[in-house]
């Protein structure tokens, strides 16, 4: 018998806005704004991550860190050399997640916001076609 103090802990969004730079909080809603833009998400606060999913799959995530926003975008593609993509790993076949890191609204251009709308995509299931 599991007693509620062994409980798995359910994180929640506010667990990573928590104590967290204001203004990084502030850029992390901006990111939040350009995935929701897209279309219709679900949103799921993990312990290490909060991730966005589309109608297939989670596609995204980001947190606020001491250096800004940290997160990732799954692309069907590696993109080339950008200063806010940090790492690019081969998920499967056809995805590859991009570890990155935004430190200003700068950081959020048409470029960043192309990337969130490929990763809806494969988050929508375009991987599988």
């Amino acid at each position: 018998m599991r007693m509620a103090d062994d409980a798995p802990r359910t994180w929640t969004v506010d667990d990573h806005l928590r104590d967290a730079d204001p203004a990084h909080v502030e850029l992390w809603h901006r990111v939040v704004a350009l995935v929701e833009a897209c279309g219709p998400v679900t949103v799921l606060a993990h312990q290490t991550t909060v991730t966005f999913a589309g109608e297939r799959r989670g596609f995204a995530g980001a947190r606020p860190t001491r250096h800004g926003v940290d997160g990732f975008l799954d692309l069907q593609r590696p993109l080339g050399p950008d200063r806010r993509i940090r790492r690019v790993s081969p998920y499967t076949k056809r995805l590859f997640v991009h570890q990155f890191r935004v430190t200003s609204a700068d950081d959020l251009d048409d470029a960043f916001e192309g990337w969130v709308r490929e990763a809806y995509a494969v988050g929508a299931g375009a991987h599988l076609r």
